[in-house]
C-alpha cells in the first residue's frame, strides 16, 4: 500500500520482455535505503516486487498482465518514472491510499493555466467510468492528486509547481498515456453496483436509479439532477 507521494524519479535502464513476462531495471537512488529483496516499490503507480538489487538500482518482475494493461509495457531506455516505497505503519499519509493497482491507462487530451497551477484534462476508459468524481482522489502515475471535475469522457485535475518538478508530469503534454488508479472505495461501490445492474429484478432497478445501465456501464454524467427527474424523483 503507498500513499501516492513521490519519492524520486527514476530512470529505466532497460526492459527485458520473454513470453512469459518481463524484467525491469531501473536505476535508482533513495528508493534503495532500507529496501530488501521481496519489498515492494510502486513504478509510476504499479506494485511491483523488487527481485534484486545493486548499488545503482533495482529490477523487478512484470507479469503479461501488467505490461498488458499500464505504461511500463511501453518502457524505454532513459524513460522516466515515478518511484514509491511501501507504506510502513505509524508512516503519515500525505495523499490518499494507494494499492498500485492500476485500473487503466488515460490519455492527457489538454494542458490550460490556472494561477500557479496547471489543470490538466486526461481521458477516462470505459471501466472507470463512474469510479472518478469531481473533488475525488485519483492516482495518475502513482501521484496522489484530487479531481476538480469529472464527466463521461474525461476528468481534470489541477497540477501545483512543486509536483510538477518532483515528479514525471515535469514531461506532461498532450498524447501522453499515463496509469490510472481510482480511489479504492469508488472502484468497489462501483462494481456493486455493477453487480446489481446484472442481477435483474429489484436490484437492476436499484443500480438504475444510482445511474448504471443493465449492462453495468456507469451512465455518462452519473447521478444528475435530470435522471432523477427522469425516474420520478420531484
Amino acid at each position: 500500500m503507498f500513499t501516492g507521494l513521490i519519492e524520486e524519479v527514476g530512470v529505466v535502464r532497460r526492459l527485458e520482455r520473454g513470453a512469459a513476462g518481463g524484467r525491469l531495471s531501473v536505476r535508482a537512488r533513495k528508493v534503495l535505503e532500507g529496501t530488501k529483496i521481496g519489498d515492494s516499490i510502486a513504478v509510476s503507480g504499479a506494485c511491483l516486487t523488487v527481485v534484486a538489487l545493486d548499488g545503482d538500482g533495482f529490477v523487478v518482475e512484470c507479469m503479461p498482465e501488467t505490461l498488458a494493461r499500464t505504461t511500463i509495457g511501453a518502457a524505454r531506455p532513459g524513460s522516466s518514472v515515478n518511484l514509491e516505497r511501501a507504506l510502513r505503519w505509524g508512516d503519515r499519509l500525505g495523499g490518499h491510499l494507494v494499492l498500485g493497482h492500476v485500473d487503466g491507462v488515460g490519455e492527457i487530451l489538454g494542458i490550460t493555466r490556472s494561477g500557479i497551477a496547471w489543470e490538466v484534462r486526461i481521458s477516462l476508459p470505459d471501466e472507470l467510468r463512474g469510479a472518478v468524481a469531481g473533488k475525488g482522489s485519483v492516482a495518475i502515475d502513482g501521484i496522489s492528486l484530487t479531481v476538480i471535475r469529472a464527466d463521461g469522457e474525461g476528468f481534470e485535475v489541477g497540477i501545483i509547481p512543486h509536483t510538477l518538478k518532483e515528479t514525471t508530469l515535469k514531461a506532461v503534454a498532450a498524447g501522453m498515456k499515463v496509469n490510472l488508479e481510482a480511489d479504492v472505495l469508488a472502484r468497489y461501490v462501483l462494481q456493486s453496483l455493477q453487480a446489481l445492474a446484472g442481477a435483474g429484478g429489484p436490484a437492476a432497478g436499484l443500480a438504475a436509479t444510482l445511474g448504471m445501465d443493465g449492462a453495468g456501464t456507469a451512465r455518462p454524467g452519473g447521478l444528475t439532477e435530470e435522471f432523477l427527474r427522469e425516474q420520478g424523483f420531484a
